[in-house]
């Protein structure tokens, strides 16, 4: 072979010419080919891991406003075993969820505020604010706890209208995001109807209610919490309430009030009360139904505490002997006056508490202790604004579980 013979370039198949240099190009062209197909795997697996992650923070103190409202994270399809997809790796990533009721003096909802107005403390400690909404929010569940006990049996029929009213504007058709119950107590208590967003539903199982024996306010407010509301979904996707119309006298309690009010915090759930006692007597139960209240987060109502006069307009105190018109018989005529305001005061207090449902701020913070020990972590938020009221959870358990 001369000399010429041997410097003469080969060619391939294609009639491209293969040097050394040809064959740097190549290995040039190998190494980018390898880059791009660990980049293309990593593209692939970024969704499943940032839903798995999501799937892994959802069960603890709350998670970002924008979770999915069923509580059930899309999971990507894939053809491969659950088996090789049974090994995790858990995320310490918490957001806790804090929703704000701002009022003025006379009990309005002040909504023009903005999150640097805001701050909020754990345990006492200043926490930086992660999540501001006060548009967007998360839907309501909404237990709705009625007295049918024997002291409620002339109230009963005002009770009924009041929380009918109700029912049928917090829920606002069938497409509403917001579900109530129905819970009654005498002696025992009973759930008439599980969650519903058709306010019909809740109308037809009010207009049954009838008067029993025996009284169990802080079982009734136990058992809702601990069988309806921890059942809800989960808590960071939605905003829990419960409303409970009575005297707040008990009577036969398995459960303390302190043990309810415990549960009411495990449930993350705020509770309104409305006392239902009749114009011009005194309520010793008042004072556990604002202790209930105050501790969870919620109010307490008193629309029959000012009495309705003593002219023949407004007048005629009620003492809980008569029912319907019989009790404007003290007006001289049958003219439904007495009547209409015991309705129109239950109604306007349900009606106050839509307000404030409907007009909150959300706050969500990262916890600067995250871990999850099962204490019970205090919660204080403070708002930029001279002379206002602010309602808000007083805490949450550091736990992992719903």
């Amino acid at each position: 072979m001369t000399q010429h013979e041997q410097k003469k370039p080969t060619m391939d198949s294609g009639g491209r010419k293969m040097t050394r240099a040809t064959g740097l190009s190549i290995r040039t062209w190998i190494l980018p080919a390898a880059v791009l197909s660990v980049a293309l795997f990593g593209l692939l697996m970024a969704e499943p891991l940032a839903t798995w992650a999501q799937q892994e923070t959802s069960g603890a103190a709350g998670t970002a406003p924008s979770a999915p409202e069923n509580g059930s994270p899309a999971v990507p399809s894939s053809g491969t075993n659950s088996k090789a997809n049974s090994t995790t790796i858990k995320v310490p990533v918490t957001v806790v969820n804090v929703p704000v009721t701002v009022l003025d003096k006379r009990g309005n909802p002040v909504i023009d505020l903005n999150q640097n107005d805001f701050k909020i403390y754990e345990n006492g400690k200043a926490q930086s604010i992660r999540y501001f909404n006060s548009e967007t929010m998360p839907p309501l569940r909404v237990g709705l706890l009625v007295d049918t006990s024997n002291s409620a049996r002339f109230e009963l029929k005002f009770e009924k209208d009041a929380a009918t009213e109700f029912a049928y504007t917090m829920l606002r058709g069938l497409n509403s995001r917001n579900k109530i119950f129905l819970e009654t107590f005498d002696a025992n208590n009973s759930i008439l109807q599980d969650f519903t967003s058709n306010p019909d539903e809740i109308n037809e199982k009010l207009r049954k209610l009838k008067a029993g024996g025996g009284k169990a306010v802080y079982d009734a407010i136990y058992d809702a919490c601990k069988h309806e509301i921890l059942k809800a979904g989960p808590r960071e996707q939605t905003r829990r309430v419960l409303i409970l119309i009575s005297d707040g006298i008990d009577v036969q309690s398995k459960h303390s009030l302190e043990e309810a009010i415990s549960m009411a915090h495990r449930a993350e759930t705020a509770i309104y009360t409305i006392g239902n006692t009749s114009y011009g007597f005194s309520n010793p139960g008042a004072k556990y139904l604002e202790k209930v209240a105050e501790n969870t987060g919620g109010a307490a109502f008193f629309p029959q505490r000012k009495t309705a006069g003593t002219d023949f307009l407004t007048g005629y105190l009620s003492h809980g002997q008569f029912d319907s018109l019989e009790q404007n018989k003290g007006l001289g005529a049958e003219t439904g006056i007495y009547t209409a305001q015991k309705m129109i005061a239950l109604a306007d207090s349900l009606e106050a508490i839509r307000r404030q449902l409907t007009n909150q701020y959300l706050i969500g913070y990262t916890p600067t202790n995250s871990a999850l020990d099962g204490t019970f972590r205090k919660i204080r938020v403070v708002a930029d604004r001279k002379s206002v009221i602010i309602r808000y959870k007083p805490g949450y358990f550091a736990t992992s579980d719903q």
